[in-house]
């Protein structure tokens, strides 16, 4: 009687739950957001005691760490992980992308995740990794660039590519780089492997081109000159209708790559009638030459126009400082007869010459001849 009465009682304590461990998780969820209420709760209140408390001049104008922080989002991962300081040094050393115009986007991105694609991290995913590796590997403007975004507005590696894209390779770029591949053509003197290697190299700096493949192979085949698209029609046997896109391709490339074997063991160039084939090292000797022999010209010419000679009896001095003429002019002056009276000579040729010539009556000279110079 007392057991009946003592396990009665028991059971009106302690009501028997088939489902305990549904009852324990309901019992713990509550709990989780009781603690939760209590925290959001005292939050509130501590948000509005500082609101409440004043703020100075200095608190408006003091510098913070709300600019500081990065674009890139923090995305939520299981647990911990750490990237190796050699990974980052790695992306720091190999790929850098400084932002300057000649700087090949695309390229910047597959060399990136080429290095990603090394390794892998327990508990992270691939934008995680992505998105914490990509900020090492750009460089000046482009860091700027990067930092100039709102913080935490990156949250996926698929958005950081379409910004670092829109910024890098703008639309006019692409129009251009668009208009180089279709009109392509076969450079002079231009072999075939190295023009089907410029064509490949124009597609892969413009991936999202938009170009079909059977467009991308009749764009090259008419690029090319008539002795190149004769070798090619020789090797298909016929003609490059009769080819897929893909097969055409392959053919190109297996005809460039021969003629890159065999390019070094050619023959020597011939050289056309009437032209002169010269080296860059012969040509610039050439010019040097030649313009030593202008400089050594223009000297000997500023040499003898600086030595001044005299017509008379050729010595270094100007005509008129010559002493033979000096001496000369002294001996006729020596040899001249005295002066005399010629008012009292009968004589009229020298009645004429004694007269002033600004006489307005004298009449015109006669052709008389001085004593002694007969």
């Amino acid at each position: 009687m007392i057991r009946t009465r003592s396990v009665a009682l028991f059971e009106e304590l302690f009501e028997f739950d088939p489902e305990i461990k549904r009852t324990l998780r309901k019992i713990q969820k509550e709990r989780r957001l009781l603690v939760q209420r209590e925290n959001t709760q005292t939050h509130m209140e501590g948000m509005t005691n500082n609101e409440e408390q004043p703020r100075t001049m200095f608190d408006y104008t003091r510098p913070s760490l709300t600019g500081t922080k990065s674009s890139i989002g923090r995305s939520n991962v299981q647990g911990n992980f750490e990237i190796k300081l050699n990974v980052i040094q790695m992306v720091q050393q190999f790929v850098q992308f400084d932002g300057l115009q000649d700087e090949d986007p695309n390229a910047h991105i597959a060399n990136f995740l080429g290095i990603c694609d090394m390794f892998k991290i327990n508990g992270a995913t691939d934008d995680a990794i992505r998105l914490r590796l990509f900020p090492f590997s750009l460089r000046s403007r482009a860091k700027q660039w990067l930092n100039s975004f709102p913080r935490g507005s990156i949250t996926s590696w698929e958005a950081m590519a379409k910004k670092f894209l829109a910024k890098y390779f703008p639309l006019a770029k692409t129009t251009k780089m668009r208009n180089d591949i279709s009109s392509f053509y076969q450079l002079e003197s231009e072999t075939l492997y190295d023009t089907w290697e410029r064509s490949k190299e124009l597609l892969r700096k413009c991936p999202h081109h938009g170009i079909p493949d059977w467009l991308q192979v009749q764009i090259f085949y008419n690029g090319l000159n008539p002795a190149t698209r004769q070798m090619i029609d020789a090797a298909i046997g016929g003609t490059l209708n009769s080819k897929t896109p893909r097969a055409a391709q392959e053919l190109f490339e297996e005809m460039a790559m021969n003629n890159y074997q065999w390019s070094s063991t050619g023959s020597k160039p011939t050289k056309s009638a009437g032209i002169y084939s010269l080296d860059t090292v012969t040509s610039l000797a050439m010019q040097v030459e030649a313009l030593g022999k202008k400089i050594d010209g223009l000297s000997v010419n500023h040499l003898v126009a600086s030595v001044m000679r005299c017509d008379i009896c050729r010595g270094g001095h100007p005509n008129h400082e010559c002493k033979a003429t000096q001496e000369e002019h002294v001996n006729v002056i020596g040899n001249r007869p005295p002066y005399q009276n010629y008012n009292g000579m009968n004589n009229l040729g020298w009645r004429n010459y004694a007269t002033p010539p600004w006489n307005n009556n004298q009449q015109p000279m006669r052709n008389n001849t001085l004593p002694g110079f007969q």
